[in-house]
């Protein structure tokens, strides 16, 4: 199970190939794609399908045995953004001796220090001419090789480096691409890049001319890993909130093919058809607040909802009793306590590396748990036979929001904000332990099952 998730985190540079590899997983567990344009048709026990938004967010339903109007359905989200840098239109800068650097603006909050002096390179998405204007053509690619860098001002030129650093967004983050060797190179070095993966994947080549637009960002190239003395830790970029996609998918595709290893002692759940309506939904953009089509704010999930219930009943009274019988597990990964910084932390509620999953409270409502949601997600815990904790902030330190209480505005589900606990949160690369993982997966299942 480790195996699988360091390998999905490495083929999930950005959002789109994370929901290409979710639905590439589901595929092969028997969902089928429902295509949203087409009536959804008569849904019955035991049906697997997913739907599609933006290709950056995929939701997948395994349907249960009870309809949703009698026992409502059991929702687990995540999102698969993280931050990063987005490469702005016309992005070449081509300076004194021939040096280019790209033009970029931040996506979400990283902690951008940690993108400096290390290989990075480009994936996302690219858009072609098609031959009808409202309905382009998409491919993916990922650059799989070092192509470029951020780098830094030496100390010489910065003696108070060490001192910290206010970052300018718009000049110090800028990674270097290449030197021009030729006229013909030059405006050209990104453009040919891309082309070039673009054919990698085609039979029929596409010039420049071809390429209308494309939606590409930063990645880190070192390939995610163990560490520590007993290999308890995992090192990787985007484990918020791609640990949590993967953990969620890990549990769903359990439900109806056992094999998938659910625990660290192996257990396996042996469940064809769940009682409870399965539901992943996995969003995009939490890192910039969720206000887009694919993300948690959008009424899409909600209409797709609405649709199975009116399939199975007939009658939109079905959806509105499935939502007040539903439960939420928002996963999206907590705050590890660091043994550097404990004044930063809550004294009595700091959650550990490897002590379990984390419900976390706010009492600004930044966080969809009450006394009610976590004692169901707690005793959850305890039947998987999984340690759980708690995270609340310092009060004297201003803490983040995630999906749970953004969805709750649309659908208003009862619900219990979690993760994993983990080290550097926002960094190019953060950390979290193989243990914190094999639990979620764990309690995953029992929630799903």
């Amino acid at each position: 199970m480790l195996t699988r998730l360091l390998n999905f985190l490495d083929a999930s540079p950005v959002n789109f190939f994370a929901v290409k590899n979710i639905i590439a997983e589901l595929e092969a567990a028997g969902y089928r794609r429902f295509d949203v344009h087409q009536p959804l048709g008569k849904v019955a026990a035991g049906d697997k399908f997913y739907a599609t938004k933006n290709d950056s967010s995929v939701f997948a339903f395994h349907i249960g045995q009870q309809p949703l109007a009698d026992a409502g359905f059991h929702l687990l989200c995540a999102h698969a953004d993280s931050p990063t840098f987005r490469i702005k239109p016309a992005a070449e800068m081509t300076c004194e001796g021939g040096i280019v650097k790209l033009n970029t603006e931040v996506y979400g909050g990283p902690i951008m220090s940690t993108w400096f002096d290390r290989p990075l390179t480009i994936a996302g998405r690219v858009i072609l001419r098609g031959t009808d204007a409202f309905a382009p053509q998409t491919v993916l690619i990922h650059v799989r090789r070092p192509l470029l860098q951020i780098s830094n001002l030496a100390i010489h030129f910065n003696r108070q480096v060490n001192d910290g650093v206010k970052l300018s967004k718009q000049k110090d983050v800028l990674p270097l691409l290449g030197i021009v060797t030729d006229e013909l190179e030059r405006g050209n070095l990104l453009m040919n890049i891309i082309v070039e993966e673009v054919n990698r994947q085609r039979t029929d080549a596409v010039t420049a001319d071809d390429i209308l637009d494309f939606d590409l960002y930063l990645a880190d190239t070192q390939p995610a890993c163990t560490f520590g003395v007993h290999d308890e830790f995992i090192s990787s970029g985007r484990l918020d909130d791609l640990s949590m996609c993967f953990a969620g998918l890990e549990a769903l595709l359990n439900i109806s093919n056992p094999k998938v290893q659910s625990s660290a002692q192996s257990t396996e759940f042996n469940v064809l058809t769940p009682a409870t309506t399965a539901v992943l939904a996995i969003f995009d953009n939490e890192e910039t607040g969720s206000q887009t089509k694919q993300g948690a704010a959008s009424p899409f999930l909600a209409s797709l909802l609405k649709r199975i219930a009116l399939s199975q009943s007939g009658t939109e009274e079905a959806f509105y009793q499935a939502v007040e019988r539903a439960f939420m597990v928002s996963a999206d990964n907590a705050h590890a306590w660091h043994p550097n910084y404990s004044e930063k932390y809550d004294p009595t509620n700091h959650p550990m590396l490897g002590g379990g999953p984390v419900i976390k409270f706010n009492a600004a409502q930044k966080y969809a748990s009450d006394a009610a949601s976590a004692a169901v997600f707690a005793e959850l815990c305890r039947q998987a036979g999984v340690p759980c904790q708690r995270f609340v902030n310092h009060s004297d330190v201003a803490g983040g929001s995630t999906l749970g209480n953004i969805l709750a505005s649309s659908l208003p589900l009862r619900g219990v904000d979690m993760g994993n606990p983990i080290l550097a949160m926002h960094s190019c690369r953060e950390t979290g332990t193989v243990a914190d993982h094999l639990y979620a997966v764990r309690v995953f299942c029992e929630f799903f099952k």
